[in-house]
């Protein structure tokens, strides 16, 4: 059974990566460089339907070649997804193309995130773009970015080991005590 919900799941995400054409196929968002909400938190939970993202947010990102990338200020541009242009690690970042410049055969799009004052500060080159948000599912990432934590770690592991116990320990101690209780012969009234 715990193998069958491996593959299911390895499934679905292999299947969505090729289908979608994105090594990311869904994220999660984890920053408020989107939330264009004034005063109040931008969880999620206080303005669901947005034309923009908020933390906790889990976004469907489908590849995308960059010169079909619609670049337009808030909220026609299309959410880009792309690696981070300055430093190192693989870490993304989620913003809105709001310009597209072609320079020496390449192109570059500049971003903003939708709740930042200005622009990013570089350009990012087409090559580092993973892909753009073609849906977002409000409140459902929080549950993978709780699953980051070392609560959410906790979590999974308990509910393994209570699925473990459930499927193998619990059947094998009731056949054990079966096998142990001597059956019973019915006798049979003698025949008259």
């Amino acid at each position: 059974m715990i193998i069958l919900v491996i593959v299911i799941v390895l499934g679905f995400w292999y299947g969505s990566q090729v289908i979608l054409k994105s090594e990311y196929p869904a994220l999660a968002v984890a920053s408020g460089s989107m939330c264009i909400t004034q005063h109040m938190e931008c969880d999620g939970w206080s303005h669901p339907f947005d034309h923009t993202l908020h933390i906790g947010d889990l976004i469907i990102v489908q590849g995308i070649a960059p010169e079909d990338i619609h670049a337009a200020p808030y909220p026609d541009g299309d959410i880009i997804v792309f690696r981070k242009v300055v430093g190192s690690g693989d870490d993304l970042i989620v913003h809105r193309a709001i310009n597209k410049t072609e320079i020496g055969g390449s192109i570059f799009i500049t971003t903003k995130g939708d709740g930042n004052s200005g622009p990013d500060s570089a350009m990012v080159p087409g090559e580092m773009v993973v892909g753009k948000v073609i849906a977002r599912i409000p409140w459902l990432g929080h549950l993978a970015l709780f699953m980051r934590t070392y609560s959410g770690i906790f979590v999974i592991v308990l509910i393994v080991g209570v699925l473990i116990v459930l499927e193998f320990v619990i059947p094998m101690l009731t056949k054990n005590e079966d096998e142990d209780e001597p059956e019973k012969s019915e006798q049979k009234p003698p025949e008259t």
